[in-house]
């Protein structure tokens, strides 16, 4: 018996050995937060964002990403903020609590805005793929980003097509009083005031709102040759549907929340060709159409379903957070927050860099319009 003494023994140690380096080299679980209105009027959007994340998530995994000399598993804790601000704030909290490594979203400028100061006190980054106001990126926040141009530019840019392209000379402005509504009409306003064209009405309205016959019936009085409507599709659709209605023939301009596939269904088909003009804060020149192509074919073969707007994004901000971590060799965001800050790195949409506040260096916008019930682009701009 005492023969055979040794070798349990050195199986004993062997046994050891393989424990402590598993206990040593576990898998890296990688909690990645995603915040966007999956219900309500603009959950279409907000699922859209989702499904950007979980498609880069799922090919993270199957690529089998080392991190630190460790192989990452990457989680996606999904929350729905509804578009509201409190309930955002409440999903940005239970995110920050859970420890999460990295946070993309929100959807929406209103639940963004205030939800990185809690993600700025955890120092959890936050990279935002839709979120265009301005306001987003000037709070001071190290941990704040953003992957698209703001409401400066993209409001702009509207503002001096209406007048250089559509040759505008009355223009009335209707926002829905949020975050991003009453931001990008503010800046549309100014560029076109400043472009020469005359502001006769500036109406608001609220994003929950469906009958807009007073407000349109008042602009109609003044004959605009173009309506800008600062909000979503939600309220933009059935505002088309009530302009078409009262026989009012002016050019509709928004957006990138217009700027949506679902506007003509929206609209219940009261896009007449031609006739809706809006912005997209993104976009790609010709040479990355390729890319940005198969991403669409391969997100409908996954999810059955359309792009909608902002999913390159979110997918690109997502795999953008975690080549910070393999460049960091860490997960913790302390250590990988000021790789992602100087991170240069080539997405489906395009290069992607971020400039001392977080935003976006050279951010691409897109103009659209509708023939046929479908979106054309016209071209983008810088």
């Amino acid at each position: 018996m005492t023969a055979f003494f040794p070798r349990l023994s050195l199986l004993a140690l062997a046994c050891v050995a393989v424990s402590s380096a598993q206990a040593a080299d576990p898998l890296l679980v990688v909690k990645i937060g995603h915040v966007a209105a999956t219900s309500g009027p603009i959950a279409h959007l907000g699922k859209d964002n989702e499904n950007g994340v979980r498609m880069a998530i799922d090919e993270l995994n199957a690529k089998g990403v080392v991190i630190g000399g460790r192989k990452a598993r990457f989680e996606l804790l999904a929350e729905d903020d509804g578009g509201d601000p409190k309930q955002g704030t409440a999903a940005a909290q239970r995110l920050a609590d859970s420890k999460v490594n990295g946070v993309v979203g929100h959807l929406t400028s209103g639940t963004a805005i205030p939800a990185a100061r809690i993600y700025s006190e955890a120092g959890i980054p936050q990279i935002a793929p839709s979120v265009t106001n301005p306001r987003y990126s000037r709070q001071g926040y190290k941990t704040t980003f953003r992957m698209v141009a703001d409401d400066a530019q993209l409001g702009g840019t509207l503002g001096r097509y209406a007048v250089q392209t559509l040759h505008a000379k009355t223009i009335a402005v209707i926002d829905d009083r949020t975050a991003y509504g009453q931001g990008v009409a503010t800046e549309f306003e100014r560029a076109a005031k400043a472009a020469g064209a005359t502001i006769a009405k500036r109406e608001f309205t609220s994003d929950k709102a469906t009958d807009f016959t007073g407000i349109l019936t008042g602009i109609k009085a003044a004959k605009p040759d173009v309506i800008f409507y600062g909000g979503m599709d939600a309220a933009g659709g059935p505002m088309l549907r009530q302009m078409k209605q009262l026989g009012i023939q002016a050019k509709f301009m928004g957006g990138d929340g217009i700027c949506t596939a679902e506007l003509p269904k929206l609209a219940s088909g009261s896009v007449p060709d031609g006739n809706v003009i809006c912005a997209i804060a993104g976009g790609v020149e010709p040479a990355q159409k390729p890319v940005l192509d198969k991403f669409k074919a391969d997100f409908k073969k996954r999810f059955g379903t359309e792009v909608q707007i902002y999913s390159p994004y979110t997918y690109d901000a997502t795999k953008v957070m975690v080549e910070a971590m393999v460049k960091a060799g860490s997960a913790d965001p302390a250590k990988y927050l000021p790789v992602l800050a100087k991170i240069s790195y080539s997405g489906v949409t395009g290069p992607i860099a971020f400039d001392e506040k977080g935003d976006i260096k050279n951010g691409a916008l897109t103009l659209f319009t509708f023939k046929g019930g479908k979106r054309e682009e016209l071209g983008v701009v810088r």
